[in-house]
């Protein structure tokens, strides 16, 4: 079977929490058949990974990391210090790292400025191909792909044979994990934002205070705090700057304000 194919993306494809082991073993088998290890995380703030329905560590239990390995998982620093999830926050598609520097398919400065000082101890590898998987609601997955062979650290031609297909596995199987075992609800499934509420909280998102708004879509103040008020009722907001970053993260408003 070619290694980018219909039947491996539904084999990596969680459906339900019976899945998980099943999807977590077919990735598993993916990266060793191409000389790699997996190391999966569905949320790179948090230093737990990945579990099966009957909360089994899947990093041991399935992709093969044990307490001889550097396991990520145990380092509570590894979510601010790593160079892999610093990448993966300014980065939405697969590349490769070592400890000479990021290498995309389009270049991206971001990645150019991130320190590599003592790589392999911060990054806990020596080399690697990941994938970011940006969810929703502003998470953010990753999946880093690692050679078995100690001495591999040029990725070059394993990033052209494979990073596309890995990228493809990688975001399937954490979307799917994060939408199964996600057990409640980031915001309200009933979150329509009307174009006027919209409006106003693109100029709060900017730091316009609500007589400035007024004056700006020539309504009253009271008009704006009406809008907004009910914006962040459909966004269970608790106050005007929750509004503003649930909106954000709905795509209605964007906070980038260059």
């Amino acid at each position: 079977m070619p290694l980018l194919s219909q039947a491996n993306i539904d084999a990596v494809r969680v459906s339900g929490p019976g899945d998980i082991r099943r999807a977590a073993e077919a990735l598993h088998e993916i990266a060793m058949s191409c000389g790699m290890r997996a190391a999966p995380a569905h949320d790179i703030a948090d230093k737990r990974t990945p579990v099966d329905s009957d909360g089994n560590l899947l990093a041991k239990d399935v992709f093969g990391w044990n307490d001889d390995d550097r396991v990520w998982w145990r380092n509570s620093r590894i979510a601010l210090d790593s160079p892999l999830t610093t990448a993966c926050r300014f980065e939405s598609q697969p590349f490769w790292v070592n400890a000479d520097g990021f290498r995309t398919h389009q270049p991206n400065a971001y990645l150019d400025a991130i320190d590599l000082t003592n790589f392999e101890q911060r990054a806990l590898t020596w080399a690697a191909i990941a994938v970011p998987v940006h969810l929703p609601f502003g998470q953010i997955g990753a999946v880093s792909f690692n050679p078995l062979d100690r001495d591999k650290a040029d990725l070059a031609e394993a990033f052209v044979e494979f990073g596309d297909a890995f990228g493809l596995y990688a975001r399937t199987f954490i979307s799917t994990y994060v939408q199964v075992m996600g057990s409640a609800q980031a915001l309200p499934a009933q979150s329509r934002l009307s174009k006027r509420e919209v409006e106003c909280l693109r100029w709060a998102a900017i730091g316009k205070t609500d007589l400035e708004i007024s004056m700006i879509i020539s309504r009253s103040r009271a008009t704006v705090r009406f809008h907004i008020h009910n914006a962040a009722t459909k966004l269970n907001a608790v106050n005007r700057s929750q509004t503003v970053f649930k909106a954000a993260q709905l795509g209605y408003i964007s906070l980038n304000t260059r």
